[in-house]
């Protein structure tokens, strides 16, 4: 049964959290990376999204005592330099376009949803959902309020991203998207 004061609340921690979040920025340098693909990117968001607040709302506590902040810090870390540094790389494609198209959407939706679950380890709007999930009995609201949140939140940057692509250069955006990635890589590592 839904606790829809569950899912109000949720919903509405998590979306107000999620505003300027790094997860949020993640929404918008994907959409900007791949602004054809929409579609695939925000539903890479509501998978990772859906599985993790999932996760949190049942075993979020075992999760930080398994894995110390410490570590989460390093891998995410690592994974922003990553990503910064894949963004210059230039896309190459072979084959008809039909097929590109369609390839190219399952790989977007396919790395959306891996790295956007990863970059939700351990923020802010995952910790909410466990704090949510131990005051709420009902983990099914706990765990749709937050990713009503989520998307509510990243659905705009989504559409924000390919705004951008619109009006600058795409080399321009990939070069802008790997500065701030290198640099959030950097200051995840520097600063706790």
């Amino acid at each position: 049964m839904i606790d829809f004061a569950a899912l109000f609340i949720s919903s509405s921690v998590v979306a107000l959290a999620e505003i300027g979040d790094k997860t949020q920025l993640l929404s918008l340098m994907l959409s900007a990376r791949y602004p054809k693909q929409a579609w695939p990117i925000i539903g890479g968001i509501f998978i990772a999204t859906l599985f993790n607040h999932a996760g949190a709302a049942l075993v979020g506590h075992w999760a930080a005592d398994f894995l110390s902040p410490e570590v989460m810090r390093w891998i995410l870390g690592i994974g922003f330099l990553l990503i910064g540094f894949w963004l210059l790389i230039p896309d190459r494609f072979d084959g008809s376009k039909e097929q590109r198209v369609a390839n190219r959407a399952w790989q977007v939706f396919v790395f959306t949803a891996t790295i956007f679950f990863l970059a939700e380890m351990g923020d802010k709007t995952q910790i909410a959902t466990i704090a949510l999930g131990a005051r709420y009995d009902s983990v099914t609201s706990v765990t749709l309020g937050t990713t009503v949140g989520m998307m509510l939140a990243n659905i705009p940057a989504v559409w924000l991203g390919r705004k951008f692509t619109e009006r600058l250069p795409t080399k321009v955006v990939h070069a802008i998207a790997a500065v701030v990635f290198i640099g959030l890589g950097v200051a995840t590592i520097i600063f706790a």
